[in-house]
């Protein structure tokens, strides 16, 4: 009877303990690194995961080039996590060496006139350095959610353009202004350079935009649309 006593015992301790190990208590409140644009730091602790809440924001980079023309919809985007992640408060949330893994949903080509390539990614898959896969949900950071070249890109074609026929027409000028007197050459030079930096800007705006291009390691920031759920036997 005894021994009985003690088994039963033994078996409801270890029951409270199993009770006490599954049931999810929050153990802190912490916060994220703000990034900008985020639109939470929040992080929640507890006995069994570390959640990083909706709307935070953190950086991936690119594991290889990425090129708008060389993709469809559909494939496969891998990107590794700088460095690891931490809390404020100094608790490890993402370990380094994790991966992130994209998905292409959406391509729209570059059109006339000058409007740049646009990629949509969603971000579904957090890979831990155990190779352990968490589901996520994320998308770019950026006004409209698609990565595209910025405004320097498209204001560096537009300025080539208006500096290369901008040569083109004083060149064009010069010769005109030879050909009936060569004391009309600063008269060419007033016509020709106006023309061509006007026709090669006109073309640099009806032309069409930019492809996008990244580089291998090139960085983005993603913002979470979900909650991002890592359990503790994973770190």
């Amino acid at each position: 009877m005894k021994k009985l006593l003690v088994l039963i015992f033994i078996i409801l301790v270890g029951a409270s303990v199993y009770a006490d190990e599954c049931n999810e208590q929050v153990l802190a409140r912490e916060h994220m690194f703000c990034e900008k644009g985020a639109l939470s730091n929040a992080v929640t602790i507890t006995n069994l995961r570390n959640i990083i809440c909706k709307g935070n924001v953190f950086k991936v980079a690119f594991d290889c080039k990425f090129w708008s023309e060389c993709v469809k919809a559909g494939e496969r985007v891998n990107f590794s996590v700088p460095g690891a992640i931490y809390t404020q408060e100094g608790t490890l949330l993402i370990p380094a060496c994790s991966k992130v893994v994209g998905t292409v949903i959406r391509i729209e080509k570059q059109r006339i006139p000058n409007k740049n390539a646009r990629v949509y990614l969603n971000f579904e898959y957090l890979i831990l350095p155990d190779g352990t896969a968490i589901q996520m949900s994320a998308k770019p950071l950026t006004k409209d959610s698609s990565l595209k070249e910025g405004p320097w890109h498209t204001a560096g074609k537009l300025f080539a353009y208006t500096l290369g026929l901008g040569i083109v027409g004083a060149g064009a000028g010069t010769g005109f202004a030879f050909i009936p007197n060569p004391a009309k050459l600063g008269v060419g030079y007033a016509i020709g350079i106006p023309v061509g930096t006007t026709v090669g800007l006109i073309t640099g705006l009806i032309t069409p935009g930019l492809k996008y291009h990244a580089k291998a390691g090139e960085e983005i920031p993603i913002i979470l649309c979900e909650d991002l759920c890592i359990n503790k036997q994973c770190q």
